[in-house]
């Protein structure tokens, strides 16, 4: 099988973000500035900020009960080592819910899973989701938590994490590697302000070919709302990763 280095690039909303961590290899775009090589579905739609140019991934768009996902129509062997880093911008005039998820899954470029708690990606069953989470449902520990969750059920969290910053409110930017070797899953955070300092909040033991069910699977992202509303922005995605 192949092995080549892809690469989801959606710009920042303003020149002062920081930037996404360097790739460990050479990374090259494989999306156009019309999202060609994104799956949308839902409410997602990749748009353009007024006045800056920017191209954000928009997964929900402030309404009751929505529900998007954005998928990469490339494939990635998940047998392999993978990491991924982006940008993104959860917000509203007021506390909103529920919140997005960084998925690997085996279902294909159209998954799309329940609203509100269900973050976009329950019932997404062959998969490895890792939370994002503003709002607390009755089995999420507050609502401002990270999670990894297997099989998509987001009602078992096979491990929860306070987040270190606010996740809600203020763009943060988020890396996730994968070392398949070792079968390690790690998620960090960081804020996007001066002398913001990047932290570890998951390292976890996945089989994340396993749990999605094939070796060559799709990855991007799910969100939801439900009685509480937000926009779901997403950018600056890069991954680096041995495409199928």
């Amino acid at each position: 099988m192949a092995s080549a280095w892809l690469s989801i690039l959606a710009s920042a909303y303003s020149s002062g973000a920081a930037a996404a961590p360097r790739a460990l290899h050479d990374t090259h775009p494989i999306t156009d500035g019309k999202g060609d090589n994104l799956e949308l579905n839902g409410t997602a739609s990749m748009i353009t900020r007024a006045g800056s140019g920017k191209r954000v991934i928009q997964i929900t768009t402030g309404g009751y009960k929505q529900i998007g996902s954005a998928w990469s129509t490339d494939r990635v062997d998940l047998d392999r080592s993978f990491a991924t880093s982006f940008k993104a911008f959860l917000h509203h005039n007021r506390p909103g819910g529920d919140g997005i998820a960084f998925l690997a899954q085996g279902h294909g470029p159209r998954a799309l899973g329940g609203w509100g708690g269900g973050l976009g990606y329950r019932g997404i069953r062959k998969s490895v989701a890792v939370e994002f989470d503003t709002f607390q449902n009755s089995t999420d520990p507050n609502n401002n938590h990270l999670a990894v969750v297997l099989g998509g059920n987001p009602d078992r969290h096979h491990k929860t994490a306070t987040a270190s910053i606010p996740l809600y409110g203020k763009p943060f930017l988020a890396r996730i590697t994968y070392d398949a070797g070792a079968n390690r899953l790690r998620v960090y955070v960081q804020g996007l302000y001066r002398n913001a300092k990047e932290k570890l909040m998951l390292d976890e033991k996945v089989d994340v070919a396993h749990w999605a069910g094939v070796r060559d699977g799709w990855i991007g992202f799910t969100g939801a709302t439900g009685d509480r509303i937000s926009h779901q922005d997403v950018y600056d995605w890069t991954v680096d990763a041995p495409k199928a």
